[in-house]
């Protein structure tokens, strides 16, 4: 892989890293049990594609 292919992975991973923080924050502060449960759904969708990413390296 080159390292230009490596920048973009390190920087996908920060974005993911990022979205799924931002996940958390959200559903720590809902109170609507159905909104909470799609942004944890939003959460692990992020996990996920960040575990992808990371297995890239």
């Amino acid at each position: 892989m080159s390292p230009k292919e490596l920048l973009y992975i390190e920087d996908a991973l920060g974005h993911e890293k990022f979205l799924i923080s931002q996940c958390q924050q959200a559903a720590q502060a809902l109170s609507d049990p159905m909104l909470r449960d799609c942004v944890n759904r939003m959460q692990a969708a992020h996990q996920d594609l960040f575990n992808q990413f990371y297995q890239l390296v």
